[in-house]
């Protein structure tokens, strides 16, 4: 590209543009040595490699599997499950997404002044004294109950705007939610006149209804997940003799995508399942969607030291050395999102091989044994904290889920992108 613009600059007989290029050479030949001093600053502890070339293939898969050209909802709450909201956001505008989800405000508003300009849906229910902001920055509200509902529209008509809403309805996750009942439990009349609250809701000024939804609580459960099904169907229905016809409605995430094809109306909502994870507790293990997880953590090992039998580790003593060891010194910790307590349960890879962590988690280490190391270990080496196989084992000794594990990921750890097979910070 370099040769280019400076075969460009002599042909070209005009002096300002011969400036114009070479200072364009100039500025471009800065920026790529400044990246590249920031990636080797990145790099030198601890950082996290989010592929985005990954999560697009993901998306593609993903698309596939939804029923009645349903639309394609991606999941980026909680900073995109820590792999990086605004990057994320990017790669689904320009894989086509059509909604993205966010969990408040303060996050559709980052995304708006990051340039992304398709449409967001908040899933938190937000304070009405937001409306303004809610109708700058275009975002699609849920709501949950008439009050929020009445408040909003008041703000809306005194900023002469119109604010869209999904409304959620309650069918068994016990959350937020205009709750509708298992059928019997109320009576024929109560649940048109619970209809006739929404139907309020929906025809308040400075409301535009474009969207309702629901939440399965237990997915694993078919029982209930199909009863589920059953009243927000019953919902839809009632809604709808009554004069309400909503453009989207959605109930399905992840797993409730995959296991119940009756249940993607026109909208699916993927959420771990977009990062690569199938389960939330055993991965991808028996699936044949070919998902491929979109972060691993790395840390560059800090120090390799020899210690001898009798000798403990870390804080409070709780690791006695059994043995003559080699530890590995590796600096991320409780401060980065390493869970505590994985303290003398985890295990790290370093050359491919996995070593155990001793001893207690510290704010900004941790110690592994690489004792038995078949290469020898040094100081500079990349040892990977997390990657498939460790979220999903770490996450079972810690009794939580991948989720957890992944969204604990600190701002500290710089996150990497890889994009187009090029990696930028």
């Amino acid at each position: 590209m370099y040769d280019n613009l400076i075969f460009l600059a002599f042909i070209i007989n005009y002096k300002k543009y011969q400036f114009i290029i070479i200072k364009l050479i100039f500025l471009t030949f800065r920026n790529y040595l400044n990246m590249e001093k920031d990636l080797t600053l990145a790099m030198s502890r601890t950082w996290a490699e989010i592929n985005l070339d990954s999560l697009e293939k993901n998306i593609k898969i993903l698309k596939g599997i939804l029923k009645n050209n349903a639309k394609f909802l991606g999941v980026c709450k909680a900073n995109a499950y820590c792999h990086g909201l605004v990057r994320v956001a990017r790669k689904l505008e320009e894989c086509k997404a059509d909604y993205i989800g966010v969990s408040c405000v303060e996050e559709a508003i980052k995304l708006r002044k990051n340039g992304i300009t398709m449409p967001i849906l908040c899933f938190g229910q937000s304070d009405p004294e937001l409306t303004n902001l809610i109708c700058k920055y275009d975002i699609t509200q849920t709501v949950e109950d008439s009050e929020n509902g009445k408040l909003i529209s008041e703000k809306a008509i005194k900023l002469k705007k119109k604010i869209r809403i999904h409304v959620k309805i309650d069918t068994g996750m016990g959350r937020i939610g205009f709750y509708w009942p298992e059928a019997g439990y109320f009576k024929i009349d109560e649940k048109k006149e619970r209809a006739k609250v929404i139907l309020e809701l929906c025809q308040l000024p400075g409301i535009e209804a474009e969207g309702i939804f629901t939440h399965f609580a237990d997915t694993d459960n078919e029982e209930y997940t199909h009863s589920q099904i059953r009243k927000f169907k019953e919902a839809l229905e009632y809604l709808s003799n009554i004069g309400i016809k909503f453009k989207i409605a959605h109930a399905s995430a992840s797993v409730g995508i995959l296991k119940y094809p009756e249940a993607h109306f026109n909208m699916g909502r993927f959420g771990l399942i977009l990062y690569g994870y199938v389960s939330t507790e055993i991965g991808n293990k028996d699936s044949n969607l070919n998902l491929i997880p979109v972060m691993t953590i790395k840390s560059r090992i800090s120090a390799v030291r020899k210690l001898s039998e009798g000798l403990t580790v870390s804080y409070d003593c709780t690791h006695k050395l059994k043995r003559d060891s080699i530890i590995a010194v590796i600096p991320i910790g409780y401060a980065d999102g390493f869970p505590r307590c994985l303290s003398d349960k985890a295990n790290i890879k370093i050359h491919d091989k996995k070593f155990p962590i001793l001893g207690r988690v510290c704010m900004d280490m941790i110690m592994a044994d690489v004792t038995d190391a078949k290469i020898e270990v040094k100081a500079g080496d990349t040892a990977v904290i997390f990657d498939e196989e460790l979220f999903i084992e770490d996450a079972q000794k810690a009794s939580t889920i991948i989720h957890e594990i992944i969204s604990q990921l600190l701002p500290r750890v710089t996150r990497i992108y890889i994009d187009k097979g090029k990696m930028t910070l």
